[in-house]
């Protein structure tokens, strides 16, 4: 018996601003807003990248991303892209500012890092081909 696929997934990070978040993610990371709502200071809104995800969402408290409790352990998503180079380029032409260039990193992975507008840490990439 086959086991059923899983397509995506989608984290939800909890941000001090939606509309910020939103802002980051739509002008700096290229992605479409699939849902905010409809108030004029949205307390939730969805993000969209082809199949990422992402769900923002302000309840009345800091965020509290990976980084602040573990700074050992500081991503909070790992977004995988079959072009990491390309994906660089694009959002060094938006100016987006990584806090880990892009790089082959000691696991095996090749990619960036980059903070979102939350402090969420984000490392988009992929196996490296002769990781194996």
């Amino acid at each position: 018996m086959s086991r059923p696929a899983i397509s995506s997934i989608s984290p939800s990070f909890i941000v001090r601003n939606v509309t910020a978040s939103i802002a980051f993610y739509r002008d700096k990371l290229g992605f479409e807003v699939e849902y905010q709502h409809p108030d004029a200071d949205p307390f939730f809104a969805i993000v969209r990248r082809n199949n990422a995800m992402l769900f923002v969402k302000a309840v009345g408290v800091d965020p509290l991303p990976n980084a602040a409790r573990h700074p050992w352990a500081r991503l909070d998503a790992y977004v995988s892209v079959s072009d990491p180079d390309a994906l660089a380029d694009e959002f060094l032409s938006r100016s987006v500012a990584f806090s880990v260039p892009l790089k082959d990193t000691e696991d095996g992975l090749r990619g960036f890092e980059l903070e979102d507008a939350g402090g969420y840490v984000l490392f988009f990439g992929r196996p490296r081909e002769n990781s194996k």
